[in-house]
């Protein structure tokens, strides 16, 4: 179906005289990467933008790797001991604390650090005889909805009338690639679907005058050699901080792990290949309708090259061996299991019915577009474009019905690594 002649097409070309006149007197924000951490956050609130309402793949990716989690669970160290490192002192004040890093907002948190605690909690009983408290950490940068977590949280945290909380729960703003919490004070530390993003786009691919200026893209899949390269650069660098920090705040015998977005094995040395396949490269929300989105808005003269072309995705899909080498150059942690993983994106009753309903499909692809990227695409068009931007994304996803026919996969890295 053609594009510009497709009737489901939104039309917004024109734009009221107030939305003129606001734009010409507040120009475009650009961010830089230094300040990305203030906007880097996924949409809050709980309407059909929202994170809480679009988080389906991440919710898949925690199902994928629930066995894995609990298996580290299940066969960590149990901290029996009491002050005094006396092996019959079992402690009648057993506290265990526990970490969501990259937390966001909504179900798939909740559930995690439910099923943490739920697991402990069962060991202790079971083993020891002891029933311990939980002090629940989440964690997440200072842009994320917390209120909406913690509203959430008020009417999933009884256990019973005698034990009114399953967990003593607490927010910790700040970037996990920092350090968050004293020495020795995690006995289990979780990041899930979070440590694909970036701490910031590297600067040269910012710079216009660079190689690695990113001409014409939103995303690096696909993208030439230099940008690639700043991307990797970046990705190996806020690795080696997230594990020297988690290094310093786990217990000896605690349990970090890990999933993020990634690559299959064997690819280390093609970057540029974000994406595990063809369809996946061509469905995959960050690539083609993303960049036909802001092409669109370019020819209709809302934007120049230059507002385009400054915006990137801090996104970095990490190869298991990348994983492994900044384990391996941190040290400190034992590493039980490392896997790569594909989960597809929709079920083969959801691709049917996006079939028969495309501008449904589109509505939908567009609420999980905007749910991950609306707070920083609006940092850097404002709210009237960023709209627009969207609009237009929804029309070229609507517009493609061989877009629907593809089956799109999501790589994930699965980590489960002991503190030694």
């Amino acid at each position: 179906m053609n594009y510009s002649s497709s009737s489901m097409s939104i039309s917004s070309n024109i734009r009221p005289k107030s939305e003129q006149e606001y734009m010409k007197g507040h120009p475009i924000k650009a961010w830089r990467g230094g300040g990305l951490h203030r906007v880097l956050c996924m949409q809050g609130g709980d309407d059909d933008g929202s994170y809480a309402k679009n988080s389906e793949a991440p919710a898949s990716a925690i199902t994928l790797s629930k066995p894995f989690l609990l298996t580290a669970i299940r066969t960590m160290k149990l901290f029996i001991q009491g002050e005094g490192d006396e092996e019959d002192s079992l402690s009648d004040h057993l506290s265990l604390r526990i970490a969501d890093l990259g937390c966001a907002t909504g179900y798939n948190t909740l559930a995690t650090i439910d099923m943490v605690v739920e697991g402990l909690r069962e060991r202790y009983i079971k083993e020891c005889g002891v029933d311990p408290e939980f002090e629940a950490f989440f964690s997440d940068l200072p842009s994320n909805d917390f209120n909406s977590l913690f509203r959430s949280l008020s009417s999933n945290n009884t256990l019973s009338k005698n034990k009114p909380n399953r967990y003593y729960p607490a927010g910790v703003p700040g970037s996990f690639y920092t350090r968050l919490f004293p020495k020795g004070k995690l006995h289990v530390a979780v990041s899930l679907s979070a440590l694909h993003w970036l701490s910031q786009i590297p600067d040269t691919v910012l710079d216009k005058r660079s190689p690695a200026w990113n001409k014409g893209k939103a995303w690096i899949d696909g993208a030439k050699k230099e940008v690639v390269e700043a991307y990797a650069k970046q990705s190996e660098e806020d690795l080696d901080n997230f594990l020297r920090c988690r290094k310093q705040e786990i217990v000896e015998g605690g349990v970090l792990f890990m999933l993020m977005g990634g690559r299959p094995a064997g690819s280390l040395h093609h970057p540029d290949s974000q994406l595990d396949d063809s369809d996946s490269r061509a469905k995959h929300p960050f690539t083609s309708s993303m960049d036909q989105a802001w092409e669109d808005l370019l020819n209709e003269g809302l934007i120049d090259e230059e507002t385009r072309d400054g915006f990137n995705i801090p996104a970095y899909m990490r190869s298991p061996e990348e994983v492994k080498r900044g384990i391996e150059r941190c040290g400190g942690f034992e590493i039980q299991r490392l896997e790569y993983q594909r989960i597809v994106e929709d079920s083969k009753e959801k691709q049917d019915e996006w079939i028969r309903d495309p501008v449904s499909y589109g509505r939908a692809k567009t609420n999980l577009v905007r749910a991950t990227l609306r707070p920083i695409v609006e940092a850097h068009l404002g709210p009237y474009l960023s709209d627009q931007l969207f609009n237009r994304y929804q029309n070229r996803v609507s517009s493609d019905i061989s877009l629907i026919h593809k089956t799109c996969f999501y790589g994930v890295i699965v980590v489960s690594a002991i503190r030694n």
